[in-house]
């Protein structure tokens, strides 16, 4: 959990703290920074976000690692999970994804801030939650639509609402510790600076 932050207009290459967070998470670091190195097509780091998430299946844990990061034209975002292994690679493995999003592409960035006790006055978020939409998946959420006369039978068709979130990221101060909180935060600050206009 990782984080840099950029301020408008700033745009020093962050690449070196980017592969010192990943190699700190010790998940396949090797592995990570390449797939990494390949999506920046050579394009300096600008912020950068890393996550580490493990999850407990059974008796097995399994691990997962995003890694978000920012250039000065491009959105980029590495997922990267770890298999048992399968019928097609019997030997344990790993799989990356990346996908480069071009910033002018970005149409919304939502943070969502978990505030607890508010009434106590002013404390950081206990969890935060970053999406951002691209188009390129939408969600539609439909209901049978209707009038204001209780009486009427008519068929109104159906109302909805078509958001985008192609990434969503959930970090939680109790299971990832404040800095992360913090971190993602910044980075959602940074990629917010860099879409706007």
């Amino acid at each position: 959990m990782s984080h840099a932050r950029v301020h408008p207009g700033e745009h020093r290459d962050r690449s070196a703290d980017l592969r010192a967070a990943i190699d700190r998470t010790g998940y396949y670091p090797e592995v990570v920074a390449d797939a990494v190195r390949d999506a920046l097509g050579g394009e300096s780091v600008v912020s950068f976000y890393v996550h580490h998430e493990p999850t407990f299946e059974r008796d097995e844990v399994r691990r997962h690692q995003t890694v978000v990061l920012l250039t000065p034209t491009r959105l980029v975002l590495a997922h990267t999970d770890e298999h048992a292994g399968d019928d097609l690679l019997p030997e344990p493995y790993t799989s990356t994804s990346t996908e480069a999003v071009s910033l002018g592409a970005v149409a919304n960035v939502v943070v969502t801030r978990m505030v607890t006790n508010p009434t106590q006055g002013p404390r950081p978020p206990a969890e935060a939650v970053l999406t951002i939409g691209w188009g390129a998946v939408s969600r539609l959420d439909l209901e049978p639509a209707g009038c204001d006369d209780p009486q009427c039978e008519a068929d109104h068709g159906y109302t909805g609402t078509s958001s985008s979130d192609d990434f969503s990221l959930r970090v939680s101060a109790a299971a990832d510790g404040a800095d992360a909180v913090a971190g993602l935060l910044s980075f959602a600050a940074s990629l917010s600076a860099l879409t706007r206009g």
